[in-house]
Parts: structure tokens; C-alpha cells; sequence
């Protein structure tokens, strides 16, 4: 097997080192080259054969986005952002994710400390499953869907609706889940008559980033979800990076519960842990979605969703053509439990429609 050649660009040395030393310690990944800023980057990439780019957020010369929106106009490769823990630094990763790279990474600052060996084995596995993206063919797919697909602004003014939550919309998802939620939340009708729960895969922090980036260009209010706070109609809850979002009925509503158990399914935030507990609510409907993302998370919460709710229940799950990674997808088509099978940028007229709105 052809080992996956990685150009790893960043302007200090010593993360080109480390990023260096992490994916060289797998033996079927080998760096080919380094690049101190963008403009280096861009030429290194032009005279090699590269797989994956490991690409800094923040730098001098010629920063991550402007690099990243140069691969992807002249060599469209797949990228995995490095990104610092800084409210900056995670802003402009969300925009790098909706402008077409694959996955992130945060910078690994001191690979000796306690905890790390995981943070290598993810570093390692998000650059395994960027090589095998068809980045091209999904830059295709999506420019079609852009030139098929009216946009609309958000109003200015959105007036919090009121009133018991009786229907919920739950998504799940992981890579490529920035960009498909993009292609969802904004379409959603300022008028519907639900509360939507989210769970993207994503360390803390990164999550109120893109919370606020969706808030910003959708007709519903978008944040990311508290412990303790009450569903309303009409709001989006991300689940904070760091935490299980499980629910309780309360009278007559519907709280959050914010959990920093054990991982579930390999994840926390996980989609399982979530569909787990909206199993347990008391409500009139709820409509599943599991969208692009690698592993199976999701699908047996599915299930126990479909077996509880029955006819109550309608599940969602997003094609092979417009999903970035087809893992957790496929994992919930292939258990049966999927009613429709639908390309990301009709979900949300499914949802609005099967609320009729």
C-alpha cells in the first residue's frame, strides 16, 4: 500500500516538528515537506504529489483561509486546520470547515503531557480519512448545489417564540458536519413549530464558534445549549464540546442536562448519548438526522429512538454524494432504521416540511 505523502505547513518550527514527529510515528504516513507561511505552501504543493496539507489557521505572509481558498481554486487537496485554543483561533476554523477543509485539528503544544497518546491517535486517524476524501468531486458536488440553491438572508429581528415544546428535530454529526449544517439551520422557517438539538463532534470551545457563525446566518436563533435551560420553538442548541446534552421532562417543559460522563460511542459529545435520551421524553414527535461524519455514533440511538416512538418518529440520514465522510450515515441505513435518505441541501425542506411550514 502507497504510504500518504503530508505537507505540514506552519510558521513555528517547533509545531512543524511535533505535527512532524506525531504522523511519522505511523508507518503508513511519511511528511514529504514543510512550509513556514502559505506562500511556501502553495509553491511546495504545485512541485509534489500530496495527499493531505496540515494547514496553520494563523500566520504571517499568507494566513490559513487565503492559503486554504488557494488550494482549493488551483489543487484541491484535502486540508486538516491546525488551530489554536483562542476564540480567534477557532472562529477562523469554522470558516476554513465551510470553505472546504475536511477536518481540524488543535495544535499539539506539548506531546509529553498526560492525556496526549489520544490526541496523537486522533491526529493520526483525521489524517488517514482525509486521504481517502475525494476532495474535487465534493467541491463539485457543492458548487452545483450553490448555483441550485436560492440564498436568502435572515431577518433582522427574530422574536423568540414561546409556547410548550411538543416536536424536536435532532441532528447528529462529525467531519464535514460545519459545512452540512451550514446547508441546514439557515433554511430552516423562522416559523417552525419545534425545538432543534445538535451534537457535532468538536472539542470545547469550537462549539460557541459555531453556534455564533450559524446564529448569524439563520432565520431561527442559534447557540449553544446551557445546562438547565428550557427547549424553546424556534432555537438551535449546539451541544458544548465537552459535554453529553441529555434532556428531562420538567411539568411542561423540557430542560437541558449538560453531562461530563464517560464517552459514549467514542464521543462527547455523543449523538447516542442524546438520541438515548430524547427516547426517554415525553413528547408528541421527533425528526432524527445523522449527517456526514466517520464512525457509526448515532445509529443505535437511532434505533431505540425508532422503537420507542414508532410511527412518531421520522429519521433522516444524509446521501453518499453530498456527505464528506459516509460512516455514520451509512451506519444508521444499514441497521434500517432510516426513512429518508436525502442530499444535504434538501433536509431542511424535509424538516420544514414534515412541520408544515
Amino acid at each position: 500500500m502507497s504510504l500518504i505523502r503530508v505537507l505540514v505547513v506552519d510558521d513555528s518550527a517547533f509545531i512543524r516538528k511535533v505535527v512532524t514527529d506525531i504522523l511519522q510515528s505511523d508507518n503508513e504516513i511519511v511528511v514529504v515537506e514543510k512550509a513556514r507561511n502559505g506562500k511556501e505552501a502553495i509553491e511546495k504543493l504545485l512541485r509534489n504529489d500530496i495527499d493531505v496539507v496540515t494547514l496553520d489557521v494563523e500566520m504571517p505572509v499568507m494566513n490559513g483561509i487565503e492559503t486554504l481558498s488557494e488550494i482549493m481554486k488551483i489543487k484541491p487537496t484535502p486540508v486538516v486546520m491546525l488551530s489554536s485554543l483562542t476564540k480567534l483561533g477557532a472562529d477562523l476554523t469554522i470558516r476554513a470547515l465551510e470553505m472546504g477543509a475536511v477536518d481540524f485539528i488543535t495544535k499539539p503544544e506539548n506531546i509529553f503531557r498526560e492525556g496526549q497518546e489520544e490526541l496523537k491517535n486522533s491526529i493520526i486517524q483525521k489524517i488517514k480519512t482525509a486521504a481517502v476524501i475525494d476532495v474535487k468531486a465534493k467541491k463539485s458536488v457543492f458548487e452545483k448545489i450553490r448555483a441550485s440553491t436560492a440564498q436568502r438572508l435572515a431577518p433582522r429581528q427574530r422574536i423568540s417564540r414561546g409556547g410548550k415544546v411538543e416536536n424536536i428535530v435532532a441532528i447528529g454529526t462529525s467531519t464535514g458536519g460545519p459545512k452540512a449544517l451550514q446547508h441546514v439551520i439557515p433554511n430552516l422557517d423562522e416559523d417552525i413549530n419545534s425545538a432543534i438539538v445538535v451534537v457535532q463532534h468538536m472539542p470545547p470551545g469550537f462549539t460557541k464558534s459555531l453556534a455564533d457563525r450559524l446564529d448569524g446566518v439563520s432565520k431561527i436563533r442559534v447557540k449553544e445549549a446551557e445546562d438547565g435551560e428550557i427547549l424553546k420553538n424556534g432555537v438551535a442548541y449546539i451541544a458544548p464540546g465537552d459535554r453529553h446534552m441529555n434532556f428531562i421532562n420538567e411539568g411542561i417543559d423540557i430542560k437541558v442536562v449538560l453531562d461530563n460522563g464517560p464517552n459514549v460511542s467514542g464521543h462527547k459529545p455523543s449523538v447516542d448519548s442524546m438520541f438515548y435520551s430524547l427516547s426517554e421524553l415525553r413528547c408528541k414527535s421527533i425528526i432524527s438526522v445523522i449527517m456526514t461524519g466517520m464512525g457509526q455514533d448515532g445509529a443505535k440511538g437511532m434505533k431505540k429512538l425508532k422503537s420507542k416512538y414508532n410511527s412518531n418518529i421520522i429519521s433522516i440520514a444524509e446521501d453518499q454524494d453530498t456527505c464528506v465522510v459516509f460512516g455514520m450515515p451509512k451506519a444508521a441505513i444499514n441497521l434500517g432504521v432510516v426513512d429518508r435518505v436525502l442530499p444535504v441541501n434538501k433536509i431542511a425542506v424535509e424538516i420544514n416540511k414534515l412541520l408544515g411550514v
